[in-house]
């Protein structure tokens, strides 16, 4: 029987929409205030779902507080009150969209995880704007 557990955190982080391989003006006519050269700043929410099996000797599919541990070292601790195109290796060459955000999130956490577990992001850099990898049923 596969359960989904869930955990959500807050984190904020600033960053900068640009493509290095437009012009000035291309960007901001594109990405609009979100191409500010002084960087602009968001209050994401992140849930990290992770569905499994549950084991009949435990209860449990996955360790909420293991689960929490591994969002916090891997996720928090790296992102949160950064300047994303600034301060991390991530977001070096790699626009920083939410979009991208959850790709990476998922990339660092599902080898932590492995095959046991499917795995989802779900990031939302406003209340109304979110987006969620990979896409579909996990």
């Amino acid at each position: 029987m596969k359960i989904t557990i869930c955990r959500k955190e807050h984190f904020n982080a600033a960053h900068k929409l640009s493509n290095p391989h437009w012009s000035k003006e291309k960007n901001e006519q594109f990405y609009g205030k979100c191409a500010n050269e002084y960087f602009h700043g968001h209050n994401y929410d992140l849930i990290v779902k992770v569905t499994g099996e549950i084991d009949p000797e435990t209860g449990y599919a996955i360790d909420m507080k293991y689960l929490s541990e591994l969002v916090k070292t891997h996720i928090l601790d790296k992102f949160d009150h950064r300047n994303l195109n600034m301060d991390t290796v991530e977001f070096k060459t790699l626009i920083p969209s939410a979009e991208n955000m959850a790709v990476v999130f998922y990339g660092i956490l599902k080898p932590l995880l492995g095959d046991k577990y499917e795995l989802k992001i779900v990031l939302y850099e406003t209340e109304r704007n979110f987006v969620e990898y990979p896409s579909g049923n996990a």
